[in-house]
């Protein structure tokens, strides 16, 4: 079975009580992108910013990198954006998060894709979905005049795909997706997993998806109406006779700390690839951050929206980002993309 390592994100929603200790004892056209660096012979340096005050040695031989872009979007009205991302590995012994930013024509339409895939149990899954998951989705015959069951159907049959690849290897692995798509003055969020999209509107952190975890009440009888259990996977840690740590998560078939993802073919029909979606009007949108749960992990929304609010470059924002989730105990690999909006 797969040892899958992901902590607790922050959530609205209602979520379950660890157990007591008595009854559970103790048990883990624009700039085009870059790819993520495999096995980069010489770190890239990093960029000296005003706003950058934690520095990541450049000694890391795999060091952060980043990128970004301008463009202009035709809807009803005019929209100017500017994109920014980052990546990096941290304290992982190897790098499993995925980005992608594209800007591509579809029927004669000016469409933007965002997106941040983290993978577990290996880097294949996600690096599948940043080569294929917004290629099947723009070429979905709906995507224009229905966006939302084109996305549905291309997040399942992308999953089906990347499954059916999957059939000769024995090591099961699988990735979150959290994607923003731009269409005129549209912006529709898709996300399956625990990577998170959040806006920023009139100085709020407003979130714009909810992690897809399996003490999630809602997320429990999913998986329990299809046949599936989710278990508390931690240990309890005693300082003195009066004081304890409860430490671990819940964990679909005592595996897996998502409840939602692509892949995990092993756990199927319990973990599954059915995104949820948000749409919300660009007008009155300043930014919007897309991060994996490296991120989220150690920094709240409204930490996260406060610390790129007054960053107008999206590319140094991202950077930003990282550096201070790094610097506050990140364990895990940190990707983020930020999208930045202004009337043309």
């Amino acid at each position: 079975m797969m040892n899958v390592d992901k902590k607790e994100s922050d959530r609205n929603l209602p979520e379950l009580s660890p157990p007591s200790v008595e009854n559970h004892p103790p048990a883990p056209a624009a700039t085009p992108s870059r790819q993520p660096l495999k096995e980069p012979t010489a770190p890239p340096q990093m960029k000296q910013t005003p706003s950058t005050t934690v520095m990541i040695p450049s000694i890391d031989p795999n060091a952060l990198f980043s990128g970004g872009g301008i463009s202009f979007l035709t809807g009803n009205k005019s929209a100017k954006f500017s994109y920014g991302y980052a990546s990096f590995k941290g304290k992982r012994a190897s790098m499993e998060d995925f980005y992608e930013t594209r800007i591509s024509e579809v029927d004669g339409q000016m469409v933007a894709f965002f997106g941040v895939f983290d993978g577990h149990g290996g880097s294949r899954t996600a690096e599948y979905l940043k080569n294929n998951l917004f290629k099947n989705l723009s070429g979905h015959p709906d995507f224009i005049k229905d966006t939302k069951s084109a996305i549905v159907e291309a997040f399942k049959q992308t999953d089906a795909d990347y499954l059916n690849e999957e059939k000769g290897q024995q090591k099961d692995a699988g990735s979150t997706a959290s994607t923003a798509v731009l269409l005129g003055d549209r912006l529709v969020v898709a996300n399956v997993g625990d990577s998170r999209v959040v806006a920023c509107r009139d100085g709020s952190a407003i979130p714009l998806s909810i992690d897809h975890k399996p003490d999630r009440s809602d997320e429990r009888e999913r998986i329990e109406q299809a046949g599936g259990f989710i278990i508390w996977a931690g240990s309890v840690h005693f300082h003195s006779e009066s004081s304890k740590i409860t430490l671990g998560t819940w964990r679909v078939g005592g595996v897996l700390a998502v409840s939602r993802a692509f892949g995990d073919k092993l756990l199927k029909p319990y973990v599954v690839a059915d995104p949820e979606i948000q749409e919300e009007e660009i007008d009155g949108v300043d930014f919007i951050i897309i991060a994996s749960d490296g991120l989220w992990n150690v920094l709240s929304n409204k930490d996260a929206v406060a610390i790129v609010q007054d960053i107008k470059d999206a590319e140094a924002a991202s950077r930003k980002l990282i550096e201070e989730a790094y610097s506050r105990g990140s364990s895990d690999n940190i990707t983020c993309v930020v999208v930045r909006f202004e009337s043309a």
